[in-house]
């Protein structure tokens, strides 16, 4: 790592759905460049591959209920190593901004004035669908998509999803970190109103070669899901535009 003087730079990087061929080549770049990696859970194996072989790797993944640093313990990493010089790489599954806590990350950058910038990547929302043959808008089927979190913060006490007005939105809804509130979910859209006949695909370790698709309806999904035995990372996709999965997907 350098021994410099100045204070270093901060990269927050999308590492994309996965498949290695997805990240971007700004974020490769950067990623065999850093002094110190501060790497997720979902990051894959063949992006670790691209790691910088001389930097300091960390392990700030958060599985399920067992998080490996409290998130407010990874935003004073990121300072630290900054203020003594290190160009550091934030590197998180999908985009940073896209329920990826790049946001507060940025925020407390920003407030102890490191400089720092956003590497976009490619969402799971629209990938994994995509590689299950599931366009997410389609002029025929859906206008509208919009992606909502599965696992909401626990502390905010009261939801800040409407899920009466969810469902009755014609469009496609992705959720994202959903599986283990799979049946929550469910129940509250088809309470608000939707269909329980409206299509349902679950795509687990979307655009990597061991990728699975399972398909059904509000009513069926959960207890499809339980005999499948999904597990995560998986991304759900609710709406009229699943039924393409059967055209699209077909290799």
């Amino acid at each position: 790592m350098n021994s410099v003087t100045k204070t270093g730079k901060v990269y927050l990087i999308g590492a994309g759905p996965g498949d290695p061929e997805l990240l971007t080549r700004k974020a490769e770049r950067i990623l065999k460049e850093a002094d110190i990696i501060l790497y997720d859970a979902l990051v894959s194996e063949g992006i670790k591959e691209l790691f910088n072989k001389k930097a300091k790797l960390i392990d700030v993944g958060k599985r399920a209920d067992n998080h490996t640093y409290p998130q407010a313990e990874i935003n004073q990493m990121l300072v630290d190593f900054a203020i003594d010089g290190y160009n550091v790489a934030r590197i998180k599954g999908g985009d940073p901004y896209v329920f990826g806590r790049g946001g507060e990350e940025a925020e407390e950058l920003l407030k102890n004035s490191i400089s720092v910038e956003v590497v976009p990547g490619i969402s799971s929302a629209i990938a994994a669908p995509a590689y299950a043959g599931i366009p997410v808008t389609h002029r025929e089927y859906s206008s509208s998509l919009t992606v909502i979190t599965g696992h909401e913060d626990p502390t905010k006490g009261e939801s800040a999803l409407n899920f009466k007005a969810l469902a009755k939105m014609q469009g496609t809804i992705v959720i994202l970190m959903g599986i283990k509130r799979l049946k929550d979910n469910v129940d509250a859209l088809i309470s608000g109103g939707k269909s329980p006949d409206t299509p349902v695909a679950i795509i687990e370790k979307g655009t990597m070669p061991d990728q699975r698709l399972t398909t059904g309806t509000l009513g069926s999904i959960v207890s499809i899901a339980a005999e499948r035995k999904i597990e995560a990372p998986a991304v759900i996709v609710i709406g009229d535009v699943v039924r393409l999965s059967g055209v699209l997907g077909k290799k």
